[in-house]
């Protein structure tokens, strides 16, 4: 027998970029990069679920009529909750039959020196943006194994994962997980067909992150991003369509830098 390739061979990437018929959770999902990821996701046709915490039940009311109610479901969730999140994918399973899509949106940033971070900032910190990932990624990881059609899981890590950036160390400790949470998560779920992936963003201009690095302290920032200015939602949102869409399927346990070229200094 030949060991000979046919290199005319085409996987068959849909550059379309169609997600018709995919159930898309996304986790922190009424957030900036999360609503911009939203309005991508449901323009190529899947249907989505909407995390939020409890915290957030007003704000819901304020948006539920933006969206189409046929493809959109809200759950209420606190990502830090193992029995919380557990209720929440049950419900999402239960409503549309299957999940095919994660993107671990939820994420909280408190930017103290190391010297004066509490303890219990620490611990806030390390729930929202690694434990609440973990969870969430554990809960759709085990349905779509479970459902054997594949599936994808992004991640919003961050550019302060990968390089040192003052007042943090608690913010940058739990992305830094995140990251090698990914990768042991790619590993194990590769022979199910499921990618996992991080997007590591630059600051973006979301309501937390214009809080964060308003004034001069953002000015300087900009001055260390070769590109010279922050990134918009959308950049974000488009990345993670393409995570998304058939055209990553040979690509996980990859972390994708969308910082402004910061990182290469």
């Amino acid at each position: 027998m030949s060991n000979d390739y046919d290199v005319n061979l085409r996987y068959g990437v849909d550059t379309s970029l169609d997600l018709s018929g995919k159930v898309a959770v996304v986790t922190g999902g009424l957030g900036g990069i999360a609503m911009a990821s939203n309005e991508m996701l449901l323009e190529k046709g899947a249907s989505l679920a909407l995390l939020y915490p409890p915290f957030e039940a007003e704000k819901v009311e304020s948006v539920r009529d933006q969206f189409d109610a046929a493809r959109v479901q809200f759950v209420c969730c606190d990502v830090t909750d193992p029995a919380s999140v557990e209720q929440a994918f049950s419900e999402v399973e239960q409503h549309y039959g299957h999940i095919d899509i994660l993107v671990n949106c939820a994420g909280y940033v408190m930017l103290q020196p190391v010297l004066e971070t509490d303890f219990a900032e620490w611990q806030k910190q390390i729930a929202v943006n690694l434990t609440g990932p973990f969870l969430c990624a554990q809960a759709a990881g085990k349905r779509m194994v479970q459902a054997g059609n594949g599936g994808k899981i992004i991640n919003i890590a961050s550019q302060a994962a990968s390089i040192a950036i003052d007042n943090h160390v608690a913010y940058t400790s739990a992305k830094a997980g995140l990251l090698g949470m990914t990768k042991v998560m790619a590993k194990e779920f590769a022979p199910h067909r499921i990618n996992v992936n991080t997007l590591s963003p630059t600051v973006v201009l979301t309501p937390m992150g214009e809080k964060a690095w308003r004034g001069e302290k953002g000015e300087q920032m900009k001055t260390l991003i070769p590109l010279g200015r922050f990134a918009y939602t959308d950049e974000i949102a488009a990345a993670v369509l393409f995570f998304a869409s058939n055209g990553s399927d040979m690509i996980t346990g990859a972390d994708l830098m969308i910082d402004g070229g910061f990182t290469i200094w």
